[in-house]
């Protein structure tokens, strides 16, 4: 046995036989204990049950994630559910886990996952009788440096629209809670009450537990050998126990997703990490204490720290340099077998981290080490999980790729739960889909962008981040090669896309911040460029699809509230859920007789293809659908000199009789110039298009039975609670961008959805949801930013006027001007 303390005078490397061998003993203790759990031994053969020759849904893998969904799906009174585990229930990421739960999350949806998982895990052992190993003695999140106190405040202001309580304390409460701590260098935290940690093998087995109470059936072992798509689009799953006919199947197989993905010709980006915690003995000062330490996390040294019974566990995340993948894994596939084994420990690897830990904790100085733990668990290129159905193939859904299984275990089963059951999802959660990636998503880049991810996990996080990892792809438009010296790149879905461009004397470094930064005078001056002038933007990186056939007209006025333009027009339209929610914004244009283009958002490329496809599987429509994303470059004219320039490259009419608004023309250009653009979004599956204020796009009186329109019938008619409104705010040096609380008398009144500094308007704007009572221009409220509420109030928009606005403006002077007859 040995202390942290003596691994750094001595090296990690000359006292790890001997906590490796502590290690052994102790996992062989947990892997022979575990087969004592009440609920396991009915489900380790499928011998004595009944097999099933068909199924609704079938979940393949059993960590927390799959059973999570089988006992949501089972709960919820659907019939046939199957979960198979290619070995035993837990293994592989999950009967390792740390088990950490927090409600915190940057993500403003993911908030929702996490807070349904922590609601779940408080009353699933008195639902199922299996215990489950909750504590929650809440967690702190460490603010040491400036930056970090800033980060804290900034995502204060995402939290208080929220249900998730969440406080920003001082560093007497973080002592208070983390008496243990060394407080030289604690300037505040950010304390969360009702997080913990849970037993992750505890958990499954209560949800297993669970699932099959609620009548699911749950066979092991019973690995996948095949998957057989049908011609109704149907699965056939083959194991060595027989087949099962399954309307759908959902892979939640953890870091055996990737295979079991390319049976069907898929290659998820998922890759294995090596992470490392170590527990260790009693420690006489935790022992002492008369309640459970709150979790910490100490951002700085990237690490959590948590009581283990009288001890404590300390994980740390390693640099990007350090830290290991398990990359032949993506290669070569798992090493068959491979279930409850574990990776060599390394601690050369995490001193830095120990030192900061045992200066911020001292008692971990003479902390004896009982364990060290070094397994695999999986990450994507965002660190993001792949949840919902797949673009390509029917009926196939995802919930892989888990760097946080068992906070999200909960969440995710219930959000897929209730999308599979009704069609829809029950909140917009497009971070997570599993179409952000396309075959541009390849290995080197997978690598780059994971080693990134985790070495990132506790930085700072920034507004507008960018991280530049594993760029370019194979994603670049044509103007790439001339851009990408002159300008600063955004990433968005695997292109590269200007955001701002340099002129001498301009700082053309990368530097984030909370409040305004190096970039904000050249946008400034780009924006002038093209309010006054003309500026071109590459656009390439917008999803394009070619929709043409016999039922092409009929396929969209089924898909799209609005009417389809005619000939040689464009509009704008919106897809609807069934229950009247925005599932995506697209530009139609009609380019000839049945035959259509449709543009949507780079990062909603594979999300809206796959909505619009499986609406043509649904209603068996003649059309022919071609993804054109990577074939056609886009470049956008902007600005009151745009016609003009445009005129002197083409022999095309540019007039504004000639081309007018909206209208779509074939024409040949000889030279371009180029500036970058910004868009913004307001509306997504968490509203309507009537509260957004898209009324105009939403024709209810079209004779198409369009997917929603009864829905929003029936919202219209019960009338709107909140709609969406725009507001000045009035600011000093930091912006809205959207997500920050809007606050009236103290009370919290709404949310903003977006906002800038508008260099036209020469003042801050947002967009935000209110209370239909609070909608009136010139009601009064605050939007809150890094911690201060500034004043803001509603106005009529836009403050910039558009080209059909300005057109019909100029008309109507000319018209006044006329002398009388």
């Amino acid at each position: 046995m040995s202390n942290l303390l003596n691994l750094l005078k001595c090296g990690a490397r000359r006292d790890l036989r001997a906590c490796r061998a502590v290690s052994h003993l102790f996992l062989r203790t947990i892997t022979c204990s575990s087969t004592r759990h009440a609920g396991e031994s009915e489900t380790s053969s499928v011998l004595g049950k009944r097999w099933k020759d068909t199924a609704d849904t079938v979940i393949i893998g059993g960590g927390c994630v799959g059973v999570s969904l089988a006992y949501h799906l089972a709960k919820s009174g659907m019939k046939d559910v199957v979960l198979l585990e290619k070995t035993e229930l837990t293994a592989g990421s999950t009967w390792h886990a740390a088990g950490l739960t927090t409600y915190y999350h940057p993500g403003i949806n993911l908030k929702k996952v996490h807070y349904d998982s922590i609601k779940l895990y408080e009353t699933l052992e008195a639902e199922t009788g299996q215990a489950v190993g909750f504590h929650n003695p809440g967690s702190v999140r460490i603010a040491s440096t400036a930056a970090r106190v800033d980060e804290m405040k900034y995502q204060m202001t995402r939290t208080h629209w929220h249900v998730t309580e969440q406080y920003f304390i001082g560093p007497e409460k973080v002592h208070e809670l983390f008496p243990l701590l060394n407080m030289d260098k604690v300037l505040a935290g950010l304390y969360t009450p009702g997080d913990g940690h849970i037993d992750p093998y505890s958990l499954t087995m209560a949800l297993a537990a669970g699932a099959r109470m609620y009548g699911a059936q749950i066979y092991n072992p019973a690995p996948v050998t095949g998957l057989k798509s049908t011609p109704d689009g149907k699965w056939d799953v083959q194991t060595p126990h027989g087949t099962i006919r399954a309307n759908r199947i959902v892979n939640t197989a953890g870091f055996w997703a990737r295979e079991l993905g390319q049976m069907i010709g898929f290659d998820h980006p998922t890759i294995p990490v090596h992470h490392q915690y170590v527990v260790t003995a009693t420690v006489p000062e935790v022992k002492a204490l008369k309640k459970e330490l709150a979790v910490i996390r100490d951002l700085e040294a990237s690490y959590y720290l948590r009581q283990e019974r009288d001890g404590l566990l300390f994980g740390p995340y390693e640099k990007m340099e350090k830290m290991v993948l398990q990359d032949s894994w993506v290669r070569e596939g798992v090493p068959p077998g491979f279930g409850k084994e574990l990776f060599e420990s390394d601690l050369d690897r995490i001193m830095e981290h120990v030192e900061m830990a045992m200066e911020m904790v001292p008692v971990l100085k003479n902390a004896d080490i009982i364990n060290i733990v070094s397994g695999p668990i999986t990450y994507t290129p965002d660190l993001l999980p792949m949840v919902g159905p797949h673009q390509g193939v029917p009926n196939y859904w995802t919930a892989i790729g888990f760097g946080y299984g068992v906070i999200h275990a909960g969440g995710i089963g219930k959000f897929l739960s209730d999308w599979i059951k009704n069609g829809e999802p029950p909140y917009d959660l497009i971070e997570c889909d599993p179409n952000r990636y396309g075959k541009w998503a390849d290995i080197p880049f997978m690598c780059a962008k994971a080693r990134e991810s985790y070495g990132f996990n506790n930085v700072v996080g920034y507004p507008k981040e960018e991280r530049f990892e594993g760029r370019p792809t194979k994603r670049t438009s044509g103007v790439y090669d001339l851009l990408k010296d002159k300008c600063s790149m955004g990433f968005h879905a695997g292109w590269e896309q200007p955001h701002w461009f340099y002129k001498p004397g301009d700082d053309t470094r990368y530097k984030p911040s909370f409040r305004r930064t190096n970039w904000f005078g050249p946008v400034g001056r780009e924006c002038k460029l093209v309010m006054e002038k003309v500026g071109v933007v590459d656009l390439t990186p917008f999803g394009k699809f070619s929709v043409k056939g016999k039922d092409s007209h009929k396929l969209l006025d089924r898909l799209f509230a609005n009417t389809m333009p005619k000939v040689g027009q464009t509009n704008i339209s919106h897809m609807l859920t069934p229950t009247g929610k925005v599932y995506a914004e697209v530009t139609i244009t009609q380019v000839a007789p049945g035959e259509f283009m449709l543009i949507t958002g780079s990062g909603s490329e594979l999300h809206d293809l796959r909505w619009i496809e499986a609406e043509v599987a649904n209603g068996s429509y003649d059309v022919e659908i071609n993804n054109v994303t990577d074939d056609i470059g886009v470049l956008g004219v902007a600005g009151p000199n745009s016609r003009t320039v445009l005129q002197k490259l083409t022999n095309e009419d540019m007039s504004d009789t000639g081309y007018k608004f909206l209208q779509c023309k074939t024409i040949e250009l000889a030279v371009f110039l180029f500036k970058l653009l910004e868009f913004l979004t307001q509306m997504n599956c968490d509203t309507n298009p009537l509260e957004a204020g898209l009324d105009y796009f939403v024709k209810l009186n079209k004779p198409a039975d369009f997917i929603g329109k009864a829905a929003l019938k029936e919202i219209k008619a019960k009338g709107l609670k909140r709609k969406l409104s725009y507001l000045t705010v009035d600011t000093d040096d930091i912006d809205p961008e959207g997500n920050e609380t809007i606050w009236l008398n103290d009370k919290v009144v709404g949310n903003t959805t977006s906002g800038a500094y508008s260099y036209s308007a020469q003042q801050s704007l947002a967009f935000g949801y209110l209370p239909i009572e609070l909608t009136s221009v010139g009601q009064k409220v605050e939007v809150e930013l890094l911690g201060r509420r500034y004043p803001a109030m509603v106005i009529q928009e836009p403050l910039v006027l558009t080209e059909p606005t300005r057109t019909r403006l100029q008309k109507k002077a000319k018209s006044q001007a006329k002398p009388a007859a």
